[in-house]
């Protein structure tokens, strides 16, 4: 027994002193990525007819898995010239080749990453919306006022989204 007791000890201490390695380098491994800078820039047609498309996506949870990820969906549409998902205003804009993309390829190409993404208010549009307005910036600028919580009954003969910035203040208060 005492025999069969030091060969299990020793068979122990032989595993730990070889299985153990002494040196703390960590184990190096590269792997190729491909970047936007490795993909090949799309030729657009200069003699294309170009127009302006802007639309709400509801559904979006966050700024870089949801948005940014539309943003690319639509990016590398082809016939796409520029796209843009401001996140914060649930606002896409985009650019395209009218020949190659229309409304309806747009909204197909965002409902179809996730069932959670819905289009609406789809426009073309002449210009794009300011990007640096916010909803408070845009709100006191089509009000006389300030929407403030005394202002609230003025609200109903303004703007929708006025009244709606000042239906919020009051469900708050």
């Amino acid at each position: 027994m005492k025999t069969l007791k030091n060969i299990l000890t020793l068979v122990v201490l032989v595993t730990i002193f070889t299985a153990c390695k002494n040196e703390t380098q960590p184990e190096i491994k590269t792997i190729e990525v491909e970047t936007t800078s490795n993909i090949a820039k799309k030729e657009l047609n200069p003699n294309a007819t170009y127009a302006k498309a802007e639309f709400s996506i509801a559904g979006m949870t966050c700024k870089i898995g949801c948005a940014k990820t539309i943003e690319k969906k639509i990016a590398t549409m082809d016939g796409v010239k520029y796209a843009t998902v401001d996140f914060d205003r649930n606002l896409a804009m985009v650019e395209y080749d009218e020949a190659l993309v229309n409304p309806n390829s747009l909204e197909e190409t965002v409902t179809n990453l996730a069932d959670i993404y819905k289009v609406s208010d789809m426009k073309v549009v002449e210009n794009f919306s300011e990007v640096s307005l916010s909803k408070d910036k845009e709100c006191k600028a089509k009000c006389t006022h300030d929407c403030t919580k005394k202002d609230c009954a003025k609200c109903i003969e303004k703007s929708a989204e006025c009244k709606k910035k000042c239906d919020t203040m009051k469900s708050k208060a």
